[in-house]
């Protein structure tokens, strides 16, 4: 059996879709997922490990044998933690069937086949009786079912239905409840990406259009490290409230609700944003407690553990509304059964919610589901815009035919307000296409043509005869995935040949691939094999991690962002391949390669990529590093867009006298308009 899969095309911006083999998606799934993260995490694990011994002691105390019902199972850890804390049987349920093996190795490897049965099932699917999945109901419910929402993994309805069928009444929970805290603040970089800002082009306005400014945007949360959002970034208007707690160990109810909390103001400002965030108790006195609070909370941020599987959430209010100091106000969380959303009211509204919760936002203007919460922050940033409006300042004329060839940008509106004779656009997507026309109505702009078709299509009576005197691009293209997949702007120079002026301008003028060895201080984790885990053998789940990381294409670049994840440069940045934009794209495929000698002394886990634009000959914008690396080797990343990392396969100790160094090939396939490369550290 084939399966379709969607892999973004550099060479044509499309979404193409390629029949894999059936096992294709569920590798991906293992190769890409955050089991080696979970595994890595010891304060998690040693917080379910007490309360596992926790519990199963509590129902030993009270006579009875003790059944745990562990559900999202895994690599069946956490039943072996009750096995070995003297449980005396364990159902471990776990719907992901590549995984589900997994465990049933794992578990044989330990020695736990006698005590743990693997069942390969939705616990929702779970039969209970004497012919069923379990001859009887557990006494104990073990689970690992949260997302950084907490319940966007289905956890909600998976405990109600366990209490209804699985469990017995009065049953012990591992955790037995969880807690979500959230704080009101103003935040001019978090806002920055969830609507729209007027800027500033050659002294005039060009103002967001109405209809995005009032538009409560999505409603998905934004789940990022906050812990890289230093406190300086956020203005609190209101203390860190406690929200809501659920009790795993009573009957779960997976119908919305909504939960206040009351509270003066504590500063003056503009609320924005809700930065949320949530613990669990392990144990029902609260005494062992696994906490997802960012690390500017610890007394020692040093001390916070780190953990990409759960993270914490930003969530954008449906409107900013100004605040004033002492003003009593009342924050509100509501939830279905898999998301959850804010809103904030006067708290003599607060009466009002019984008879009327709030509504979950929805985007009415479409530009929240076009522009990605990053391409809000890009759009927005300051600096960025006027480095674009310079370089289109030193190259449009009042003579100057411009077309544009990006996602949804407004380089060519900016082209019209500095006084180009005529202004085309390529939105080949209806929405973008409608966005861009909203803020040209918005500012009374008629000088700017949306063409909604692919540059191989545009003829020149679309152009009104014209030629193209200047071709415009970030480029940006909401199909790239990897930062080169920005190349497909080459392709499309390359189609427009035919259309362009004797000597037009292309800006971009070319583009640069650049790296730079690093050493992650713990996004390492994510790929990194784990061995033992708590006393427990999980090696069969560093081989099937392997395995899929293996089945196609031995070792790929993966995209993340890195403002997210700190690193520190063990070599200094290279540009290691150029391509001119003045020229088509080459029928020849275009190869370099060289080594990186390394300069600091470090642990060496990968390299990080990103591509820098040379706008005209004196302004460049970088994708990836926004400064120079220090002289420690800290690095500081764009905010707008991911990086690629290429993680070795085993870590690289760095002596940092340069006797060692990354050895590098590239090679850019025109045919495919991607980039393969390899690596290899070696001594001198």
């Amino acid at each position: 059996m084939k399966t379709f899969c969607g892999r973004a095309n550099p060479a044509t911006g499309a979404l193409d879709w390629v029949e894999e083999s059936e096992e294709y998606d569920y590798h991906q799934e293992i190769a890409r997922s955050c089991y080696a993260d979970m595994l890595h995490d010891h304060d998690r694990n040693e917080k379910y490990y007490q309360g596992i011994r926790a519990a199963v002691s509590r129902v030993k105390a009270r006579g009875e044998k003790v059944i745990v019902l562990d559900i999202g199972t895994g690599t069946g850890l956490l039943s072996m933690m009750a096995v070995t804390a003297g449980a005396d049987y364990c159902y471990a349920v776990e719907v992901f069937k590549p995984m589900a093996d997994a465990a049933f190795r794992i578990v044989k490897k330990n020695g736990f086949s006698d005590k743990i049965k693997i069942i390969n099932k939705h616990s929702t699917e779970v039969t209970v009786g004497i012919d069923g999945d379990m001859e009887t109901r557990a006494n104990v419910l073990v689970t690992e079912l949260f997302d950084t929402e907490l319940i966007g993994e289905g956890a909600l309805p998976s405990y109600e239905h366990a209490h209804l069928n699985l469990v017995q009444a009065g049953c012990e929970a591992v955790p037995h409840r969880a807690t979500v805290y959230a704080q009101l603040v103003e935040s001019e970089q978090l806002w920055s990406w969830a609507q729209l800002q007027p800027m500033e082009v050659d002294g005039r306005k060009l103002l967001p259009p109405p209809a995005v400014s009032h538009c409560a945007g999505a409603h998905s949360v934004c789940d990022i490290q906050l812990s890289q959002v230093p406190p300086h970034r956020f203005t609190p208007l209101g203390p860190l409230c406690t929200m809501f707690s659920v009790d795993f160990s009573k009957p779960v109810s997976s119908a919305p609700q909504s939960h206040s909390s009351s509270f003066p103001a504590q500063s003056s400002g503009r609320a924005q944003v809700v930065l949320s965030w949530w613990d669990i108790d392990m144990d029902p006195s609260g005494s062992i407690v696994c906490s997802m609070a960012p690390s500017w909370t610890y007394p020692d941020p040093q001390s916070a553990p780190w953990r990409d599987h759960w993270m914490q959430s930003v969530y954008f209010l449906p409107v900013e509304r100004r605040v004033a100091e002492g003003e009593e106000l009342s924050l509100t969380v509501s939830h279905d059964d898999y998301s959850l959303w804010y809103s904030l009211q006067p708290d003599s509204q607060q009466g009002m919610l019984s008879e009327a919760p709030p509504c979950r936002p929805c985007c009415v203007c479409q530009a929240h589901l076009v522009w990605t919460r990053t391409r809000f922050g890009e759009l927005n940033d300051r600096q960025r815009t006027q480095s674009y409006v310079r370089a289109l300042r030193s190259v449009i004329k009042p003579d100057s035919v411009c077309l544009g060839v990006s996602d949804g940008s407004l380089l060519p509106i900016f082209a019209h307000m500095l006084g180009a004779k005529k202004v085309f656009s390529l939105e080949n997507s209806g929405m973008l296409k409608q966005v861009i026309e909203q803020v040209l109505n918005a500012n009374s702009m008629r000088g700017v043509q949306i063409l909604g078709i692919r540059p191989d299509q545009l003829s020149s009576t679309d152009l009104a005869g014209e030629q193209i005197s200047v071709l415009i691009g970030e480029p940006y293209f909401s199909t790239s995935l990897l930062p080169w997949h920005s190349l497909y702007f080459w392709y499309c120079r390359t189609a427009l040949v035919r259309l362009l002026a004797p000597n037009a301008t292309i800006l971009p003028c070319s583009a640069t691939l650049c790296m730079v060895a690093v050493e992650f201080q713990d996004l390492w984790r994510i790929r990194a094999p784990c061995g033992t885990c708590e006393g427990f053998d999980v090696g069969p789940m560093d081989e099937m991690v392997q395995q899929s990381l293996d089945f196609r294409e031995s070792h790929e670049a993966e995209p993340q962002p890195l403002w997210e994840y700190p690193c520190r440069a063990l070599t200094q940045p290279r540009a290691v391949m150029t391509f001119d934009f003045l020229q088509c794209v080459p029928e020849q495929p275009i190869r370099c390669q060289g080594s990186l000698p390394f300069t600091r002394r470090g642990r060496c886990h990968g390299v990080a990529l990103w591509m820098e634009y040379q706008l005209n000959d004196d302004i460049k914008v970088s994708m990836g590093l926004t400064r120079p690396v220090s002289e420690e080797g800290a690095c500081e990343w764009s905010l707008h867009r991911k990086q690629g990392v290429y993680f070795f396969r085993s870590p690289w100790e760095s002596s940092g006298d340069g006797r060692a160094s990354v050895s590098y090939s590239f090679t850019f396939e025109p045919s495919i308009g991607d980039i393969k490369m390899d690596f290899t550290v070696a001594s001198q």
